[in-house]
């Protein structure tokens, strides 16, 4: 019964976070490494608040040469509507600048193999601002979930509730985006008035367990592998002998460090995630083959593997990989960037 819709799973999980986000210090004390901006030194949950204290004041003041007394500054913190918006506002602009790679990815995805000599030119920018308006929400939803809950249960479920909670808005995203791309609509009016019209609300949710399949394990691999690779940086960074006063008392990457680590994560995840990539794609564009449609997910599997082969699952991989990359080194970046310039514009008041 868990599984028998396409929000049920979502919204239980969801409303996990909602209760997580009424606490005190899910709202004022999170400080998740990346979706805040704030990378706090050490990162890794399993430290105490003592251990916490004392081995990093250690490292940033008493080795940098400045007074061995703990500082008793607050600094402000950002609201979850601010972070929210941060989040939001960075996946929606790096959507809307990598879309037409993405439109690529999904032609190149197509069971008949589309191109742009098949659907034109235009397809790389249709739907464009219309369909990347829902990572306002997609990308706040992410990073809320992810902030939110870290401190709790750790970046691995954190990042799995934020994949899942998103998806109640990325499925539909992904159902008009490619339609639209592969010239099954004509514009984002036709595709949502002839959805709801021909298959109702649940309609827009088609292909959504290959959706969550690639999303939740794209999204735990990215998070988590982004969460690693910048407490490597910062411990190394720390560590270092050479390091200047300046640099060991900061706790923030850099911006190139931060698109980086964005790319290497995202490729990780790509890796992972490809093969679920395309039966989503296959199963949300059949509108547009002449070919007898899928059944379900797993005819659409068997489907692939006996008439295409095994190499067809990593069909448009090289696109996938060229948006995936940049989206969430970013993504991350900017987010980065936001959360840091907000938070030293409140510092300063």
């Amino acid at each position: 019964m868990l599984l028998s819709s396409p929000s049920s799973l979502v919204c239980i999980l969801f409303s996990i976070t909602l209760l997580l986000l009424k606490s005190k210090g899910a709202i004022c004390g999170c400080s998740p490494t990346f979706p805040h901006g704030q990378l706090r030194y050490p990162l890794t949950t399993s430290h105490t608040s003592t251990h916490r204290s004392s081995h990093s004041y250690y490292h940033r003041h008493i080795r940098g040469g400045a007074s061995a007394s703990p500082s008793t500054t607050a600094t402000a913190s950002l609201s979850v509507t601010e972070r929210l918006a941060f989040g939001g506002v960075s996946r929606a602009t790096a959507q809307i600048l990598l879309y037409p790679i993405d439109a690529l990815r999904t032609l190149a995805q197509t069971r008949d193999h589309r191109t742009l000599a098949d659907v034109g030119a235009k397809a790389l920018i249709r739907g464009c601002t219309t369909t990347s308006s829902f990572a306002l929400f997609i990308g706040a939803i992410q990073f809320g979930i992810f902030g939110a809950t870290k401190q709790y249960c750790g970046p691995v479920v954190a990042s799995a509730l934020g994949a899942a909670g998103s998806c109640i808005v990325s499925v539909p995203q992904e159902v008009i985006k490619q339609r639209l791309v592969t010239g099954v609509y004509a514009s984002f009016r036709q595709a949502v008035k002839t959805i709801y019209a021909q298959e109702g609300l649940l309609g827009f949710y088609s292909a959504w367990r290959p959706t969550m399949a690639r999303n939740i394990p794209f999204v735990i691999a990215t998070f988590t592998a982004n969460d690693v690779l910048k407490q490597k940086l910062l411990k190394a960074r720390d560590s270092s002998d050479d390091a200047d006063a300046s640099d060991s008392s900061s706790n923030e990457l850099s911006v190139k460090q931060n698109l980086l680590i964005g790319v290497s994560s995202a490729l990780i995840g790509a890796i992972i995630t490809h093969p679920a990539d395309v039966v989503k794609t296959r199963l949300m564009t059949q509108a547009a083959s002449k070919a007898l449609p899928y059944t379900s997910t797993m005819d659409c599997i068997q489907t692939i593997w006996k008439t295409e082969g095994v190499a067809a699952f990593y069909s448009g991989f090289v696109q996938r990989s060229a948006y995936m990359g940049p989206l969430w080194s970013i993504q991350f970046a900017l987010n980065g960037v936001l959360c840091k310039s907000f938070e030293e514009r409140k510092n300063k008041k």
